[in-house]
């Protein structure tokens, strides 16, 4: 059996990429986050400082802002 990417699996992404797939430098992440316009990372520990985001999240989030933008256009 070989492992193949499966469409509806969720995956972690680190901020690095998330960063890189909505433009958002890391300020503006944890500013947003702060007012709940952003969705939270998920600990990836016990105790861990390592976070991540939920893949579809970001994914979500990002179709939200295009649709935000094309209404008020």
């Amino acid at each position: 059996m070989t492992n193949t990417p499966n469409s509806n699996a969720q995956r972690f992404i680190r901020r690095d990429e998330v960063t890189a797939r909505t433009g958002l430098p890391r300020s503006s992440i944890y500013d947003r986050m702060k007012a709940g316009t952003f969705p939270a990372p998920i600990r990836l520990g016990v105790g861990a400082k390592a976070v991540g985001w939920l893949e579809p999240d970001i994914s979500d989030w990002i179709s939200e802002q295009i649709a935000n933008s094309r209404k008020a256009a």
